[in-house]
């Protein structure tokens, strides 16, 4: 038995991933409307209605957008803190409560042989978390959002065998750019968005043996680009001794596009 993914969707246009087991599916975030997430669904040949849960990370828009219009039509339990249950309520309307589930920071909840896990990272959000997979000693670990990765997070997401990181924005390309300097300062602050090489140097700390693929997820779409975040990351993680295509991989992510599904 193994774990399945797809990265359905990431960057700051709309967020959504796929998991799956040979028991359950999972879908972490849907940020796009119902419409988009079943024609992203159509694109790994999977169907939304088998789900066994929509996990939210934080409760902004390019996250939740599709949740609810997914959740009333098929009928699916969602999971999120209560923080982010409270901030999100009026964005996606009415959930039946047999389908509001709470899922707190930093527990485990276990769907056959997969367990979920979540962590707390350091956004601008009511209490924003991300979550790690595992499953028959492999690990998926999804963190995008977090202004930085702290010794905490580092230590919870070690040595994973997939990692989908943020590389949000490259700085230069980021104050040059054609953002007002408050939304600026908000995505360089430690409740922001990490960059290229702070991503890199964050990833150096957390590759481990198991470690086989890298998803540089989250790009900006006016301060990025896909080339240039590839670029940088190989770059600051070859200062650290750490080879791309040797150890490990480095991979694309699509704001519209679905990554393969996977195994791991």
């Amino acid at each position: 038995m193994s774990l399945r993914y797809s990265i359905l969707a990431s960057g700051s246009t709309g967020n959504a991933l796929f998991v799956e087991s040979d028991e359950h599916s999972f879908l972490v975030d849907a940020g796009f409307s119902g419409k988009q997430m079943e024609a992203l669904f159509g694109q790994i040949n999977r169907d939304i209605s088998k789900l066994s849960g929509i996990f939210v990370t934080h409760e902004h828009s390019d996250h939740i957008k599709g949740i609810g219009v997914l959740a009333r039509k098929y009928k699916l339990p969602v999971y999120a803190n209560e923080k982010t249950w409270r901030a999100m309520e009026g964005s996606v309307g009415e959930i039946p409560t047999e389908q509001k589930f709470i899922f707190n920071m930093e527990t485990v909840k276990s769907f056959g042989s997969t367990d979920i896990e979540s962590f707390g990272v350091s956004h601008d959000a009511a209490e924003p978390m991300f979550y790690i997979f595992h499953h028959s000693g492999k690990k998926i670990v999804l963190i995008t959002d977090t202004g930085y990765v702290s010794d905490r997070m580092k230590g919870a997401i070690s040595n994973a065998d997939v990692y989908i990181f943020e590389s949000n924005h490259d700085v230069q390309m980021l104050r040059m750019g054609r953002y007002p300097w408050n939304i600026k300062r908000r995505i360089l602050s430690d409740v922001g968005h990490v960059s290229n090489e702070d991503a890199a140097v964050a990833m150096s700390e957390v590759i481990g043996d198991n470690t086989k693929k890298i998803y540089l997820a989250h790009l900006s779409l006016d301060n990025n680009m896909k080339d240039l975040a590839r670029m940088s990351v190989t770059q600051t993680l070859q200062t650290q001794g750490l080879m791309v295509g040797e150890q490990f991989d480095l991979y694309d992510t699509d704001p519209k596009i679905p990554t393969n599904l996977t195994a791991v």
